[in-house]
C-alpha cells in the first residue's frame, strides 16, 4: 500500500466515524412528538379591531383544519359540555394580533397591493396549563382570491404545526 493510499483510506476511515458520531446527535435534536386524544377549539379572540366575518371565518376554518388532521379522536367547539369529560384534553387559543384587510380588486389589477394579512397568536396547551405551541401564525391572501382566503391559509399552517407536533 502506497503512502497516499494509506493516507485517504484512513481519512475516509475519519470521516466516517466522524459521520457517525454526528448522526445520533441531530436525531436526539428532534423535537418530541405529543399524543392527544381530544382538542378543544376555543372562540378566537382579537387584540385588534376584526369584522365579524372574519372572526367566525377564523374559527370555522379553523376547526374543519384541525379535524383534517387526523390527530385527535374528538374535536370540541368552545363551551361543548362533553369536553370537560375528554381524556387527555388539549385546549388551543388563537388570538388575533394583526389585521390588514385587502382589496381584491387592487390584488386583480397590480400584484403589488391589496393583500390581506392575518397574524394569530396560537397556544395549545395541556390540562395543567404546560403550553406544547405557542407562536404565531400567518394567513395571507397575496395575489387571487378573496379576502377570507386568509383565514384559510391560517387555518391549514395551524394544521401543518398540529401534524409536526402530534
Amino acid at each position: 500500500m502506497t503512502r497516499a493510499t494509506f493516507r485517504t483510506t484512513l481519512s475516509l476511515l475519519f470521516l466516517g466515524a466522524a459521520l457517525l458520531a454526528v448522526a445520533p446527535a441531530s436525531q436526539a435534536q428532534k423535537a418530541p412528538k405529543f399524543a392527544a386524544a381530544a382538542v378543544e377549539v376555543k372562540f378566537v379572540e382579537a387584540e385588534v379591531s376584526l369584522p365579524p366575518e372574519f372572526q367566525v371565518a377564523l374559527y370555522e376554518n379553523l376547526i374543519e383544519e384541525v379535524k383534517k388532521t387526523g390527530k385527535f379522536e374528538n374535536v370540541f367547539r368552545d363551551g361543548d359540555s362533553a369536553a370537560a369529560g375528554a381524556k387527555d384534553l388539549i385546549t388551543l387559543r388563537s388570538n388575533v394580533r394583526l389585521f390588514k384587510k385587502g382589496s381584491a380588486m387592487a390584488r386583480q389589477t397590480t400584484t403589488v397591493a391589496g393583500a390581506t394579512k392575518i397574524t394569530v397568536h396560537v397556544q395549545m396547551a395541556r390540562p395543567d396549563g404546560r403550553m406544547i405551541i405557542d407562536r404565531d401564525v400567518e394567513g395571507n391572501v397575496r395575489f387571487f382570491g378573496e379576502n377570507l382566503g386568509a383565514t384559510r391559509d391560517f387555518a391549514k399552517d395551524v394544521a401543518k404545526l398540529i401534524k409536526k407536533t402530534f
